[in-house]
C-alpha cells in the first residue's frame, strides 16, 4: 500500500494489522482517483470508516486542503497518526477517534465538505444509516459528492428517498464505488 500521486507520491503506508479492515487496493484506488482527480485541488475531504487512512491521505497529497478521518479502532488510528507523520500531512488533517455516527453529530453545524468518502464493513447497512445522517446535515450540500465503498450486492435502492441520487457507478471484481449527490 502506497501514495499513488502528489506531494506523497510513491511513500508506503503501514496497514492496520490483522483482519479487521480491508485496505483499499493500490489498484482500485488509482481508479478512484483518477475519475475525481479534478475536483481534489484546495477541498474539505471527509474520510469515514478510515482504517489505515490511505483514502484520506491520497486525498491530501493530491491537493486537498484538509481531510478529516473517522475511525474507532485505536489500531487503525495509531495507524492513520503513524501514516501522517510519515507523510509530513498530519497538518492538513484531522483525526477523529470515535464512531462515525457520534463523529459527524460532533461535526454538525461545520461547513460543507466537497467530498465524502466512506468504506464501512460490508453486510451491515451503515452505509444507509451515514446517508440518513447526511441527509439533512451542513456536513453535506448539493455540492458535496459522497463515493461509498460497498460490496457488488449492496442495495442503493433506498437513495432517492434519502435525497440522493446516483451519478455514477464503478464496479470492481468484488466491489464498487457508488457516487452520489443530494438533490
Amino acid at each position: 500500500m502506497r501514495v499513488i500521486a502528489g506531494k506523497a507520491r510513491r511513500l508506503p503506508l503501514q496497514a492496520v494489522p490483522g483482519l479487521n479492515t480491508r485496505p483499499t487496493t493500490d489498484r482500485i484506488k488509482e481508479t478512484l482517483f483518477n475519475i475525481i482527480q479534478d475536483r481534489l485541488w484546495d477541498i474539505r475531504f471527509l474520510d469515514l470508516f478510515a482504517g489505515s487512512g490511505g483514502i484520506g491521505i491520497e486525498a491530501l497529497s493530491r491537493g486537498a486542503s484538509l481531510a478529516a478521518f473517522v475511525e474507532q479502532n485505536r489500531q487503525a488510528l495509531d495507524c492513520i497518526r503513524k501514516n501522517l507523520k510519515f507523510t509530513r500531512l498530519e497538518e492538513q488533517a484531522r483525526v477523529l477517534g470515535r464512531d462515525v455516527f457520534s463523529a459527524l453529530s460532533q461535526m454538525e453545524g461545520e461547513e460543507p465538505f466537497q467530498i465524502i468518502f466512506m468504506d464501512p464493513p460490508y453486510g451491515q447497512m451503515l452505509e444507509k444509516r451515514v446517508l440518513e445522517m447526511l441527509s439533512n446535515s451542513s456536513l453535506a450540500d448539493r455540492e458535496t459528492l459522497v463515493i461509498v465503498e460497498a460490496s457488488l450486492d449492496t442495495d442503493f435502492s433506498y437513495v432517492s428517498d434519502l435525497g440522493f441520487q446516483v451519478v455514477r457507478r464503478k464496479d470492481y471484481k468484488t466491489n464498487a464505488h457508488i457516487f452520489l449527490r443530494r438533490v
